[in-house]
């Protein structure tokens, strides 16, 4: 069983499932209107009743996940987070409230999970389509061809920023809503035409926004009666002549939803009219299912973030023979200083595919510009928290030691930092030996014996390692090396 717990800028929802032949059921789904949107202040901060009512929920949601025997627990946080200017301080408060690490994913990473969830949920291999999501803080638009992914984009608005702004204290009005869709137009017209119909067959709406939408238009006969401009305008005028966002009763519409629906409405016009839409399906899938697909995927060695850096290897046209012998080696040596726990293991693999990376902008400091390209580069299925531990190994693997800070504090990083300098040493030393032979261990110091015969053969070993020795000295750290027969 897996559970996904998305922390969206309206809504905080849980889902809990089990992977069933060719589906995931769901065997429980929760919503809490947490609107932490609107919890942010003119500063861009959000506020101590904001937090505490997403604390109370998280708390909620931890009681929740405990009733159940899961295999994996991934919690994502969208919009909000990302914009929210004292996540930092939030951040570690959530997690604690929870008891899981919460990833703020990117706006990119959000619509490749929302097209996963689709993409299963619709079972058609060879559909091309577009699928539209409108959350409380950001829109995506995601354009792909059955499983495959060929486009997506991430869009700041939401329904909650349009509808604190253009509807302000609930008024209602045909002026308001003009000014709605025109604001909404002008952030999708200059991105529109890769996403018209000449390019898809099939639209689709995964958000609860577009669902609710298309559930109100369908329970009250609105115009077609399905999701098409003729009917999203036929709800709009219902809307203006009720007036107030408080007096709103419609078959389809939950009061707690009132609020934000409107902003909604004025997005998803808006997309209809830029994008030449005709027609749009709403579909019970998004990405609360497309993290429990990646979960299941990950459960069987299919994991995104391995083709991530494949396809970076290939961008950067990195050396895969040398790539992989840094890696094989730093895995094996981190293995023999007994970390904690297997948290870094894949990261430090990464890293160590992806060291050189940096070599295709310059020969000179290519540690300092693959640090660089691995943070902020687009990898689909990495987290902005992952990406920036590799970065910060990747920084770490030639040079001072001073540069990351105090990040050689935490007993495994340091560890994984020792396993890939040394990694990296012995593949310029062109030693190809088997490295269970070489001894190493760290805790108050760094101790390692390595085989005497490996320094005769290769004799720019030994400055290598003294070198190495100085550099941890630097820090503090006493670095023996001991030559065994």
């Amino acid at each position: 069983m897996y559970a996904a717990v998305d922390l969206g800028s309206n809504s905080f929802r849980l889902h809990i499932g089990k992977h069933d032949g060719d589906t995931i059921r769901v065997l429980k789904s929760v919503r809490d209107p947490i609107r932490l949107a609107a919890g942010l202040d003119a500063n861009g901060n959000l506020t101590e009743a904001a937090m505490q009512t997403a604390l109370t929920c998280l708390n909620n949601f931890r009681i929740m996940l405990a009733g159940y025997e899961l295999d994996a627990v991934r919690v994502v946080a969208t919009s909000a987070m990302r914009v929210a200017r004292n996540g930092a301080v939030f951040l570690p408060l959530a997690e604690q409230a929870i008891g899981h690490p919460i990833e703020i994913i990117s706006g990119e990473e959000e619509g490749r999970l929302i097209y996963m969830g689709v993409a299963n949920a619709l079972a058609l291999p060879g559909e091309r389509r577009l699928v539209v999501d409108i959350g409380g803080g950001s829109t995506e638009l995601i354009l792909g061809r059955g499983a495959d992914i060929e486009r997506v984009e991430s869009f700041s608005l939401g329904t909650v920023k349009q509808s604190l702004s253009f509807f302000v204290g609930g008024r209602i009005d045909a002026p308001s809503f003009e000014a709605a869709i025109l604001s909404a137009r002008s952030h999708f017209e200059d991105a529109a035409p890769p996403y018209r119909p000449q390019h898809w067959k099939n639209a689709y709406g995964s958000s609860g926004t577009i669902r609710t939408i298309a559930d109100i238009i369908a329970k009250n006969n609105l115009g077609r009666g399905d999701l098409s401009g003729p009917s999203l305008e036929a709800l709009k005028q219902r809307f203006i002549a009720f007036g107030q966002v408080g007096k709103i009763d419609m078959p389809g519409l939950k009061p707690d939803r009132a609020g934000t629906i409107v902003g909604g409405l004025a997005i998803l016009i808006a997309l209809v009219h830029e994008l030449d839409i005709e027609a749009m399906a709403p579909v019970e899938a998004g990405l609360r299912m497309g993290v429990m697909w990646d979960l299941y995927l990950r459960s069987t060695k299919r994991d995104r973030r391995e083709q991530s850096v494949q396809a970076c290897l290939q961008k950067f046209h990195v050396d895969e023979g040398r790539a992989l012998r840094v890696a094989e080696n730093a895995v094996a040596m981190y293995a023999q200083l007994k970390p904690n726990t297997d948290a870094l293991n894949k990261c430090l693999r990464w890293s160590a595919m992806l060291h050189e990376v940096g070599m295709a902008v310059s020969q000179t400091g290519y540690h300092k510009h693959a640090a660089y390209i691995v943070e902020n580069a687009d990898l689909p299925g990495f987290t902005t928290r992952e990406q920036k531990t590799m970065s910060k190994l990747i920084m770490a693997q030639k040079g001072n030691l001073r540069k990351i800070g105090d990040a050689l504090a935490e007993p495994d990083f340091a560890k994984a930092v020792l396993a890939l300098r040394l990694a990296i040493l012995f593949m310029h030393a062109r030693i190809d030996a088997d490295f269970s032979e070489l001894r190493l261990r760290m805790k108050n110091r760094i101790e390692l014996e390595i085989k005497r015969d490996w320094v005769a053969h290769h004799p720019t070993v030994s400055f290598w390692i003294e070198k190495e020795q100085e550099l941890w000295d630097e820090v503090g750290v006493d670095f023996s090396i001991r030559a065994t027969a």
